[in-house]
């Protein structure tokens, strides 16, 4: 399975976009996927090294930028599984993040809708390659 399958997992009525990195900011899922999040490599690498932080500082005090949109981080939160960071662009939508051991999954949901359904798929998505030692 190639890692842009993945995206089909997350993408619902309310999800309009996601995509895979690793935490060293490599990008795994591709822009041949319609709904690829076109994350530049200069945003993932930042990514990568801002969940490397145990307290995720990083987003909590200069927001989440992610295709050329800064996200407001809303809550971010450490578990001994992985971790969870949700972030909110007025007129724009919200933004989904799990971390794994190894991978970044990240998702959008379009302005006006609950993201509670999407935070659900990109937990289970990363739930699934945590079991899978990713």
């Amino acid at each position: 399975m190639s890692w842009n399958n993945y995206i089909d997992r997350i993408i619902s009525s309310k999800c309009d976009k996601a995509a895979i990195i690793g935490i060293d900011g490599s990008l795994w899922t591709t822009n041949n996927h319609p709904n690829n999040w076109n994350i530049t490599a200069s945003e993932a690498s930042v990514i990568g090294k801002a969940v490397s932080d145990p307290n995720l500082t990083v987003f909590q005090q200069s927001g989440i930028i992610v295709d050329g949109v800064k996200y407001e981080c809303l809550r971010a939160e450490l578990n001994s599984d992985n971790k969870m960071v949700l972030g909110k662009k007025k007129d724009d939508g919200f933004i989904s993040i799990q971390i794994t051991k190894t991978a970044v999954i990240i998702a959008h949901t379009k302005e006006g809708e609950s993201h509670g359904d999407t935070a659900v798929a990109v937990e289970q998505i990363a739930s699934y390659l945590g079991q899978s030692g990713i």
